[in-house]
């Protein structure tokens, strides 16, 4: 039976390419971890170009490792769709948080609203800046920063989600030119123009992000994505303190540099951006700190309409969820799953994950478990001949080798050290041998592969066995004599 390593607590959010639910990871010893699984709809499992998409949001998440990011921590496949495990952040996205707040008849309150734009800033720098192995840059532009993939948690933790439309070297999958990517309400004048984009794109829908948060409405939104796009290229930026008389000279310097129309006169770097946000909290002596922000959150939780839905039928769903998260294999290091392939009905056999040559394995948190590495079987290959594959953490080596075959020595004496198998990943990565638990070839052995009989050899330990049977040979004579005798 597989192993179960990811239960489905309850549903999160849904949309039309993807659904995230929050779970529980689990593994030895009653370890438990609240997490985010990010699940792509069956329908969209057999598109190689949104997989593709899918995959590179899984490796750039993978990559990152930074407060105000929010982490992969796996990234797999079940039986017709592909999963991403993702950290989970108690609390509300920026989205639910102003809408909240318009309907109780006010915006973000400024030190607030200017706080949560620098640490969001501090992710995007982090992501900007970030290097490969070989100390290149990456060149990663995120390409949707809006409302609802800034996180916030309960504790006021401000974290940047969803790289799923994310720009960088590193890609399978690349955008045509000329393509526009991204919410509309919220790109880069360069965007909707269809040029090329860098990381100066980010800041100014980071800038859009501040101004729509301080000003309590929408800054670039038309009758319809046509006229929003236009009004997005025009790049018409209203004065703010005319919208918020809160808003002072400084304000509104910082906000018409983020919003520049052409990327030159912006900010050109999301380092830049966050240190004059906090320049001007500290000229302005605005005292604000996580516990201000956590208060905004706690306010959204309890006062955000939550959607109800059919209990029974919600139930049925997530109960089909829970069959697939059964059957979940992590995808190895070479972007491929080792055990249940994703299905699909089409003839040339669905969706496959694309070359990742360069993919990097998802941070693995259970890697100091003891028993991470126990009974993995190589389910991966095409002739598993139906045997139930096990499952696999991500980052152990590609594979847990098989143990080569080796002769038998029969006749061993208890103790007498037997050959020792050499596994093909790192070292360590092979089970252990216990009480029982063949080794060796005679794990072949027990599997049923025939052992050549001249491997077969005898040894001193044997002797208690010729014996045996010099004693059977002198009892059957003995017999034979007594016979004989008695017909005399």
């Amino acid at each position: 039976m597989a192993e179960q390593r990811y239960r489905v607590v309850e549903r999160l959010a849904a949309g039309g390419m993807a659904e995230v639910f929050v779970g529980d990871a689990m593994s030895v010893q009653g370890f438990k971890k609240r997490v985010a699984i990010k699940r792509v709809l069956p329908h969209l499992a057999s598109n190689e170009n949104f997989i593709g998409m899918f995959l590179d949001e899984a490796r750039l998440g993978a990559r990152m490792n930074h407060a105000n990011i929010v982490s992969v921590l796996d990234i797999g496949a079940a039986d017709n769709t592909y999963f991403i495990v993702m950290e989970y952040v108690d609390g509300a996205n920026l989205k639910t948080i102003i809408e909240v707040l318009l309907k109780q008849g006010r915006p973000v309150p400024m030190k607030e609203a200017v706080y949560i734009a620098m640490e969001a800033c501090r992710g995007l720098s982090y992501a900007h800046e970030l290097c490969d192995d070989d100390g290149n840059d990456l060149d990663i532009v995120h390409r949707d920063i809006s409302p609802p993939n800034i996180l916030i948690s309960k504790r006021g933790e401000v974290k940047v989600t969803d790289f799923g439309l994310a720009k960088a070297s590193t890609q399978l999958e690349k955008t045509d030119p000329g393509v526009v990517k991204g919410k509309f309400s919220y790109l880069a004048p360069e965007a909707a123009l269809g040029d090329a984009v860098d990381e100066r794109a980010d800041l100014f829908a980071m800038g859009i992000v501040l101004w729509e948060m301080i000003a309590g409405k929408r800054l670039f939104l038309g009758d319809s994505d046509y006229q929003t796009v236009k009004l997005v290229q025009q790049a018409n930026v209203p004065s703010l303190s005319s919208v918020n008389p809160e808003a002072d000279d400084s304000l509104e310097r910082v906000l018409a540099k983020a919003l520049a129309k052409h990327p030159a006169d912006r900010y050109q770097t999301a380092r830049e951006m966050s240190d004059a946000l906090a320049g001007f909290l500290f000229s302005h002596q605005m005292k604000v700190t996580s516990y201000d922000i956590a208060s905004l959150v706690k306010n959204a939780v309890e006062n955000e309409d939550k959607p109800r839905g059919a209990a029974g039928q919600q139930s049925i769903i997530d109960k089909l969820i829970q069959e697939e998260l059964v059957r979940f294999t992590s995808l190895g290091s070479d972007g491929v799953t080792h055990g249940h392939a994703p299905s699909s009905d089409s003839d040339d056999g669905g969706a496959k994950p694309l070359d990742a040559g360069s993919f990097e394995d998802p941070s693995s948190w259970f890697s100091d478990d003891g028993d991470a590495g126990l009974g993995f079987g190589d389910g991966a290959g095409a002739n598993s001949g139906g045997a139930q594959p096990g499952w696999r953490e991500s980052g152990v080596d590609e594979g847990i080798a098989k143990l080569e075959s080796q002769s038998v020595n029969l006749g061993a004496a208890a103790g007498t050290p037997t050959p020792a198998s050499k596994p093909s990943g790192k070292a360590g990565a092979t089970p252990a041998a216990g009480p029982g638990t063949p080794t060796g070839a005679g794990a072949a052995g027990a599997a049923g592969t025939p052992t050549p009989a001249s491997t077969q050899t005898t040894t001193s330990g044997g002797g208690g066995g010729k014996w045996l049977v010099v004693g059977l040979v002198l009892l059957a004579v003995g017999g034979a004599a007594a016979f004989l005798l008695t017909q005399s």
